[in-house]
């Protein structure tokens, strides 16, 4: 018997007006069918705070080896895409990327970071109106990746509507998803790479190309010049759209609570707080998959082995089993787990960098904009179902 059988729940991530208002859709699915099948796409889906936890911190039944979006399931991955393996390789290209991420690198970068948040927030004084997306959120992400990294300003521009395009219209029709697997990583920064080698800097890029470990097979050697490419590209795609979509949200829930962007104005103590929530109440990502490694039960269903397991970040972090009042946005909640940035062993390692690039990032516009309303007529969100976002935010000032 069909797990959906018996209730008319329905969920699609492909549905665009699920996607644009996806709220209700997930309470019945966390109260009515906490275990969902579709059996058009062929996936098991959970949505409670409990079983999103449970899929994200397993990873001996949960696998990532087989991908982690719908549509992409079972397609092949480039040596050092992470995200998409488990250990040895998983822990050995992980722990080779967390070195970007590091506290000292972050802290060296923060002054940079504010200062380019300064000057874009300054851009926006006196304009009756503006993008919150392009003309804010957008920018800085991107910048911040080229710091770490040392991808010189003039390319970031192009890089981040590379990637923007990637991450949501290639994403947008399931039949296009294995272009996905083939960026022009070469094309992207392979030049960079080459002119870096011959003219080593203090930044990541000279580190990846000088960095020697011992790899799975226990030889010591230093990164391929493919490996780094895929690092790049990574950390370049994640970075620039996570962070963009957080910083946009923050955009649209502070326009519409204009009492809660006045007391952060006010007191900007709590715009560290004022993230967490708004990573609780509208997460950038979408969803996650994972693959079942073997049989295994979930609220009294069988999954099969080699099943694709959904988690919706979103439903989980409004789940009133864990949440009070979870529909209700507010800035003092005290927030605690949520899963705006995954859990367990695929916990983004960029989770802090964005943080620390939405609170600045506030914190400087704030003091120079400090009142908005957003032109809902004309917003667009994002056509994709990687992350849930806005390819345009208007707003009026």
């Amino acid at each position: 018997m069909s797990v959906t059988s018996a209730t008319s729940v329905y969920y699609d991530p492909y549905d665009r007006d699920i996607y644009t208002n996806p709220y209700q859709v997930y309470q019945r699915l966390r109260d009515e069918t906490p275990l969902y099948y579709n059996d058009q796409h062929d996936f098991y889906l959970v949505s409670r705070f409990d079983d999103v936890e449970r899929v994200l911190a397993d990873r001996d039944t949960f696998t990532s080896a087989q991908g982690g979006l719908i549509g992409m399931m079972n397609l092949p991955m480039p040596p050092g895409m992470f995200i998409y393996e488990d250990p040895p390789q998983h822990t050995m290209h992980r722990a080779l990327v967390a070195r970007v991420f590091t506290p000292k690198r972050v802290a060296t970068i923060e002054p940079m970071i504010r200062d380019f948040c300064a000057r874009t927030a300054e851009s926006l004084v006196g304009r009756e109106s503006f993008d919150f997306m392009w003309d804010f959120a957008a920018e800085i992400p991107m910048q911040v990746i080229g710091m770490l990294v040392g991808i010189p300003e003039s390319d970031q521009t192009r890089l981040r509507d590379h990637f923007h395009s990637v991450m949501h219209a290639g994403m947008a029709d399931p039949s296009e998803n294995e272009a996905l697997t083939t960026m022009a990583a070469d094309d992207l920064f392979g030049e960079y790479i080459d002119w870096r080698a011959e003219h080593p800097s203090d930044d990541l890029m000279t580190q990846l190309l000088n960095l020697e470990f011992e790899d799975e097979t226990g030889t010591t050697r230093r990164l391929r010049r493919d490996e780094v490419l895929i690092y790049l590209e990574l950390l370049a795609a994640a970075g620039s759209d996570t962070t963009a979509q957080l910083i946009s949200w923050a955009g649209k829930l502070l326009g519409e609570n204009p009492g809660q962007r006045r007391e952060m104005t006010e007191h900007p103590e709590l715009i560290a707080g004022g993230i967490e929530e708004i990573l609780r109440y509208e997460p950038p990502p979408y969803h996650f998959c994972r693959t079942a490694a073997h049989d295994v039960e979930i609220h009294g269903q069988a999954v099969p082995a080699g099943s694709a397991m959904v988690v919706l970040p979103g439903a989980a972090n409004r789940d009133d089993r864990r949440f009070a009042e979870p529909e209700t946005f507010d800035i003092h909640r005290q927030v605690g787990r949520i899963f705006a940035f995954g859990f367990g062993p695929h916990l983004c390692l960029g989770a802090n960098l964005a943080r620390l690039e939405g609170r600045i990032a506030l914190e400087e516009l704030l003091r120079r904009v400090p009142d908005w309303t957003v032109d809902m007529e004309n917003a667009v969100m994002n056509p994709g179902v990687a992350t849930r976002g806005w390819q345009s935010l208007p707003v009026v000032v």
